[in-house]
Formats: structure tokens, C-alpha cells, sequence
């Protein structure tokens, strides 16, 4: 996978993506990182990206020019046949609710390209030309999209075949199916009063399969009763959908 990211701060990346899971990612030739200053593709002596907004307000508007010619720039330096494997994503809070669905999508694309914009907001004709999928990290506001981007970057990676040490570690995650992890534990056995649970440490497999699926579904019901309405509403589906088969 090739992931670029447009930014007016590169140098905010280096840590994130030179750390942990996306740098070892990185290592192993699973992903690429390009990082591009859209600033450079600004055509004046002061180097603008933002104007003030038509019809007055407060802050400044990213311009549509420096945007179309550096994503258009950028696509071109590595060309895909298969446009349908490629995506435009531009960080905005007014997008569509980045979870762990959307970050399985995306994981499997050959190519991302991560707007992440900063003042105000974007011209709006950088949205109807560029026809990117807009995603929102969540209903808040940040300085920039960079930190958005750095969060969707470290999602999408992780997911990639090969990405974690365990084959089957992002699996067996928070959101996996839906549902929240089950508690984990490790030594010492007991620590002050508190004690991992014996079925844990029984060697039987089956039992502890069964202990982890009935604390996944309780942790779900009682801590975030969103995700288990919508877990219950695709069981049902699913039940109807082989009764009709």
C-alpha cells in the first residue's frame, strides 16, 4: 500500500510514522509513507494556501488551486490501473464517522491519499472537484487534520496482513465483530485481593474461547449499548438472511 499525506506541517508525521506498528510496517515493504508540503504548490511570492471567505466570517478558507495541483501531482508520480483501488480522503469534521469499519475499507486499497487541511476549512469546490471520501474522527474540534490523519494512518496499518506480530492480533481487537475485548490478564496471578479468572489458566481452550465471547458480549452490552443495538440488529439480519437461503 501507498499512502500520501498532504499537509501543511510534514515535520508533525516523523514520530508517528517512524514508530511502533507503521514503522515496522514500513520496514517490512507493506506500506510507503509520502509526505507533501501543499504549500509547495503555492503560485505566489508569499507562498498562500488560505484566502479570507467570500461573504466575510471569521478565520481563512484553504484555496482550491494548491490543492488540485498538488493531488493531481501526486497521483501522477505513481499512476494505478485501477482507479476503483485508489482513494482521495479528506480529514474534515463534517465527514463521514471514521470507525473500525470504514479503517477495514480502507485497508483494502492499494493507494490513500490523506488530505489534511488546517484554518477554517476547505473551499468548498476542493470537495465537489476532488470528490474525496470525507472522514471525521469524531464530533470535535482539532487545529488541523493532521493529528486526524496520523490516527486513520495508524487504523488502516495495523491491518494489513502482516502488520502485527500475531496473525491473528487485530482479529481478536476492540470493534472485532462489533464488539468490545474481552478482559486481559497476565502475572502475577493474584495482585492485591484481585485474581485473574481460573478458567484462564485451565488450558482448556474451548472454555476459555466461550469465557472471552460471553465477557466480549457483556462488556458491550453494558459499556457502549450503540454498539451492541447495532451488533444485535446485523445478528438479526444474518438470521434472516438463512432462513430466506
Amino acid at each position: 500500500m501507498r499512502i500520501d499525506i498532504l499537509t501543511l506541517f510534514p515535520e508533525m508525521f516523523n514520530a508517528v510514522l517512524g514508530t511502533s506498528i507503521p514503522k515496522r510496517a514500513a520496514q517490512k515493504g507493506l506500506v510507503s509513507y509520502h509526505l507533501t508540503n501543499i504549500r509547495d504548490f503555492a503560485t505566489d511570492a508569499h507562498k498562500s494556501v488560505d484566502d479570507k471567505p467570500f461573504g466575510g466570517g471569521p478565520g481563512m478558507v484553504m484555496m482550491c488551486q494548491t490543492l488540485f495541483d498538488a493531488v493531481e501531482s501526486i497521483e501522477r508520480q505513481d499512476a494505478a490501473p485501477d482507479k476503483s483501488r485508489c482513494v482521495r480522503v479528506l480529514l474534515t469534521p463534517q465527514g463521514r464517522l471514521f470507525d473500525q469499519s470504514v479503517a477495514e475499507e480502507l485497508a483494502a486499497k492499494d493507494r490513500l491519499l490523506l488530505i489534511a487541511g488546517h484554518y477554517e476549512g476547505f473551499d468548498e469546490r476542493i470537495s465537489e472537484g476532488l470528490k474525496p471520501m470525507e472522514i471525521s474522527i469524531g464530533d470535535y474540534i482539532l487545529s488541523g487534520g493532521e493529528l486526524a490523519a496520523m490516527v486513520v494512518v495508524d487504523a488502516i496499518v495495523r491491518l494489513l496482513p502482516g502488520a502485527l506480530g500475531a496473525e491473528d492480533g487485530a482479529a481478536d481487537e476492540t470493534f472485532a465483530g462489533g464488539l468490545l475485548e474481552h478482559p486481559q490478564y497476565t502475572r502475577p496471578r493474584e495482585f492485591r485481593g484481585m485474581a485473574a479468572p481460573d478458567v484462564l489458566l485451565s488450558g482448556n481452550h474451548a472454555e476459555i474461547a466461550k469465557w472471552r465471547l460471553e465477557q466480549r458480549l457483556e462488556r458491550t452490552q453494558q459499556r457502549r449499548p450503540d454498539l451492541w443495538k447495532a451488533y444485535l440488529t446485523r445478528l438479526e439480519a444474518s438470521r434472516a438472511d438463512r432462513c430466506i437461503e
